[in-house]
Protein backbone atom coordinates (compact mmCIF):
# COMPACT_ATOMS: atom_id res chain seq x y z
CA UNK A 1 0.00 0.00 0.00
CA UNK A 2 1.23 3.77 -0.83
CA UNK A 3 -0.28 7.09 -1.31
CA UNK A 4 0.50 9.79 -3.51
CA UNK A 5 2.84 12.59 -0.97
CA UNK A 6 5.13 15.13 -1.97
CA UNK A 7 8.21 15.59 -0.12
CA UNK A 8 6.62 18.52 1.56
CA UNK A 9 3.49 16.86 1.91
CA UNK A 10 5.48 13.71 3.80
CA UNK A 11 7.09 16.28 6.18
CA UNK A 12 4.68 18.15 6.82
CA UNK A 13 2.15 15.15 8.30
CA UNK A 14 5.03 13.92 9.88
CA UNK A 15 5.32 17.21 11.79
CA UNK A 16 1.87 17.43 12.68
CA UNK A 17 1.84 14.48 13.94
CA UNK A 18 4.81 14.16 15.88
CA UNK A 19 3.97 17.71 17.44
CA UNK A 20 4.95 16.62 21.35
CA UNK A 21 1.10 18.64 22.97
CA UNK A 22 -0.78 16.84 20.05
CA UNK A 23 0.51 13.78 20.72
CA UNK A 24 -0.33 14.69 24.89
CA UNK A 25 -3.79 16.17 23.81
CA UNK A 26 -4.86 13.18 21.64
CA UNK A 27 -3.29 10.18 24.58
CA UNK A 28 -4.91 11.96 27.23
CA UNK A 29 -8.60 12.31 25.60
CA UNK A 30 -8.02 8.48 24.54
CA UNK A 31 -6.82 7.45 27.88
CA UNK A 32 -9.46 10.06 30.13
CA UNK A 33 -12.35 10.88 28.02
CA UNK A 34 -13.69 14.15 27.16
CA UNK A 35 -11.98 16.89 28.73
CA UNK A 36 -14.06 19.98 29.68
CA UNK A 37 -12.14 23.19 27.44
CA UNK A 38 -11.78 25.48 30.42
CA UNK A 39 -9.79 22.27 32.11
CA UNK A 40 -7.57 21.41 29.43
CA UNK A 41 -4.33 23.58 30.65
CA UNK A 42 -4.69 21.67 34.41
CA UNK A 43 -5.00 18.63 32.32
CA UNK A 44 -1.93 19.03 30.66
CA UNK A 45 0.09 20.99 33.25
CA UNK A 46 3.46 19.90 31.56
CA UNK A 47 2.76 21.98 28.33
CA UNK A 48 2.64 25.99 28.12
CA UNK A 49 -0.64 27.76 27.38
CA UNK A 50 -0.23 28.35 24.15
CA UNK A 51 1.13 24.42 23.37
CA UNK A 52 -1.87 23.76 24.65
CA UNK A 53 -4.02 25.96 22.66
CA UNK A 54 -1.87 24.70 19.85
CA UNK A 55 -2.73 21.62 19.65
CA UNK A 56 -6.10 21.54 20.08
CA UNK A 57 -6.10 23.84 17.12
CA UNK A 58 -4.46 22.06 15.05
CA UNK A 59 -6.65 19.02 16.07
CA UNK A 60 -9.66 20.28 15.29
CA UNK A 61 -8.55 21.75 12.13
CA UNK A 62 -7.88 18.48 11.20
CA UNK A 63 -10.60 16.89 12.08
CA UNK A 64 -8.87 14.75 15.32
CA UNK A 65 -11.17 16.39 17.98
CA UNK A 66 -14.74 18.11 18.37
CA UNK A 67 -16.35 20.33 20.94
CA UNK A 68 -19.32 18.58 22.26
CA UNK A 69 -21.70 20.83 24.16
CA UNK A 70 -21.57 19.36 28.01
CA UNK A 71 -18.92 17.01 27.45
CA UNK A 72 -15.97 18.65 25.99
CA UNK A 73 -12.95 18.26 23.45
CA UNK A 74 -13.73 14.31 22.32
CA UNK A 75 -11.59 12.55 19.95
CA UNK A 76 -13.22 12.25 16.64
CA UNK A 77 -13.02 8.84 14.46
CA UNK A 78 -10.05 10.09 13.01
CA UNK A 79 -8.49 10.89 16.04
CA UNK A 80 -9.23 7.78 17.86
CA UNK A 81 -7.76 6.19 15.27
CA UNK A 82 -4.64 8.16 15.56
CA UNK A 83 -4.34 7.40 19.18
CA UNK A 84 -4.39 3.85 17.95
CA UNK A 85 -1.73 4.31 16.08
CA UNK A 86 0.22 6.06 18.54
CA UNK A 87 0.14 3.15 20.80
CA UNK A 88 1.29 0.94 17.52
CA UNK A 89 3.90 2.68 17.38
CA UNK A 90 5.01 3.42 20.69
CA UNK A 91 4.68 -0.78 21.37
CA UNK A 92 6.92 -1.21 18.78
CA UNK A 93 9.78 1.70 19.77
CA UNK A 94 8.94 0.02 23.11
CA UNK A 95 10.44 -3.54 21.89
CA UNK A 96 13.10 -2.22 19.79
CA UNK A 97 14.14 0.46 22.75
CA UNK A 98 14.21 3.14 19.98
CA UNK A 99 15.03 6.08 21.20
CA UNK A 100 16.26 4.78 24.19
CA UNK A 101 15.11 1.91 26.90
CA UNK A 102 13.59 4.55 29.06
CA UNK A 103 11.80 7.64 27.25
CA UNK A 104 9.03 9.37 27.27
CA UNK A 105 5.97 8.46 25.36
CA UNK A 106 5.74 11.01 22.86
CA UNK A 107 9.40 11.23 22.46
CA UNK A 108 9.01 7.20 20.74
CA UNK A 109 6.12 8.57 18.29
CA UNK A 110 8.28 11.67 17.30
CA UNK A 111 11.67 9.26 16.86
CA UNK A 112 9.35 6.41 14.78
CA UNK A 113 7.71 8.93 12.89
CA UNK A 114 11.12 10.76 12.14
CA UNK A 115 12.55 7.44 10.69
CA UNK A 116 8.95 6.77 8.98
CA UNK A 117 9.15 10.14 6.83
CA UNK A 118 11.40 9.25 3.98
CA UNK A 119 9.40 6.17 3.37
CA UNK A 120 6.24 8.14 2.36
CA UNK A 121 7.69 9.89 -0.49
CA UNK A 122 8.34 6.25 -1.88
CA UNK A 123 11.85 7.01 -1.69
CA UNK A 124 13.65 3.22 -2.08
CA UNK A 125 14.90 1.06 1.01
CA UNK A 126 18.01 -0.29 0.65
CA UNK A 127 19.72 -2.35 3.51
CA UNK A 128 20.36 0.62 5.32
CA UNK A 129 17.27 1.53 5.58
CA UNK A 130 15.60 1.58 9.45
CA UNK A 131 12.85 0.36 7.56
CA UNK A 132 14.93 -2.89 7.27
CA UNK A 133 16.07 -5.07 10.35
CA UNK A 134 18.83 -7.30 11.02
CA UNK A 135 18.64 -10.64 7.93
CA UNK A 136 16.68 -8.08 5.51
CA UNK A 137 13.16 -8.42 7.29
CA UNK A 138 11.32 -4.87 7.57
CA UNK A 139 11.47 -3.97 11.37
CA UNK A 140 9.26 -0.97 10.36
CA UNK A 141 6.97 -2.69 8.11
CA UNK A 142 3.70 -2.84 10.29
CA UNK A 143 3.93 0.53 11.92
CA UNK A 144 4.86 2.01 8.47
CA UNK A 145 1.53 0.43 7.19
CA UNK A 146 -0.49 1.75 9.50
CA UNK A 147 0.70 4.75 9.42
CA UNK A 148 0.33 5.05 5.73
CA UNK A 149 -3.31 3.65 6.13
CA UNK A 150 -3.97 6.38 8.40
CA UNK A 151 -2.76 8.82 5.74
CA UNK A 152 -4.56 7.31 3.29
CA UNK A 153 -8.06 7.71 5.69
CA UNK A 154 -6.79 11.39 6.38
CA UNK A 155 -5.21 12.99 3.80
CA UNK A 156 -6.09 16.34 4.64
CA UNK A 157 -3.48 16.28 8.01
CA UNK A 158 -0.25 16.56 4.81
CA UNK A 159 -2.74 19.66 2.83
CA UNK A 160 -4.28 21.70 5.62
CA UNK A 161 -2.60 25.31 6.05
CA UNK A 162 -1.66 26.18 9.66
CA UNK A 163 -4.88 26.54 11.93
CA UNK A 164 -6.99 29.56 12.34
CA UNK A 165 -6.92 30.16 16.25
CA UNK A 166 -10.25 29.97 17.40
CA UNK A 167 -11.82 33.10 19.19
Amino acid sequence: MSIAMTSAEALRAVEVLASRPLVRLVTEIDDNGAIPPRRLTGTLPDLSTHDVRSASDTARAHGLIRITPGVGLELTLAGSELADLYDAIARWARRHAVPARVCEFSSRIRHVLGLLAPSLTGECLDSASPLVGEGGELGLARPRMLLIRWLADNPQVARVSEPEPVA
